[in-house]
């Protein structure tokens, strides 16, 4: 099925607005979380035109409530005086159990809290969340030597496998 814009179908329903590719790289991924966003109609607007960027972002729990900072969602074109602010705090839909979960677990020294993607999924606004540790530098050279290790592998395994048809 093919679709228009930057935004990908999948067969769950979702279309990817945003992604923070870097993320994976910075951190370790500890534990993943799914929320919904509170937010004004020129942000979905502007969030369905794939318009989004969660590089600066981070979630912090204030007063019990989960709040998303400095995702840059940018106004929308046709909006007027009504338009939001680009980069204005957000609320985060959680449970009660999933915010003490991950302000008891970010209290710990070299934990954070970031968000991974931002996608719409069955027509409502849901960013996905992860509690995670800050990775070294030797960590990040790892990281990467594993990932060039593994490619090399799958190129000498399908090479063996083409000469094998043939």
């Amino acid at each position: 099925m093919a679709t228009k814009g930057k935004g990908k179908e999948k067969n769950d329903g979702r279309k990817l607005v945003a992604q923070h590719k870097k993320a994976r790289h910075d951190y370790h991924i500890l534990d993943t979380f799914e929320c919904g966003l509170v937010l004004t109609g020129t942000e979905v607007k502007s969030l369905r035109q794939g318009r989004a960027s969660l590089v600066d972002g981070f979630v912090q729990i204030d007063g019990g409530e989960a709040w998303l900072h400095n995702v840059h969602i940018p106004e929308y074109a046709q909006g007027t005086w009504t338009n939001h602010s680009a980069r204005r705090k957000r609320k985060l839909l959680l449970h009660r159990v999933e915010i003490d979960k991950l302000e008891s677990k970010s209290q710990d020294s070299g934990h954070t809290i970031v968000p991974l993607s931002l996608y719409f999924k069955d027509g409502r606004a849901k960013v996905e969340i992860a509690l995670a540790k800050g990775k070294k530098e030797w960590d990040k050279r790892q990281t990467l030597r594993e990932q060039q290790d593994r490619r090399e592998a799958e190129r000498t395994m399908s090479a063996v496998r083409r000469r094998q048809r043939a």
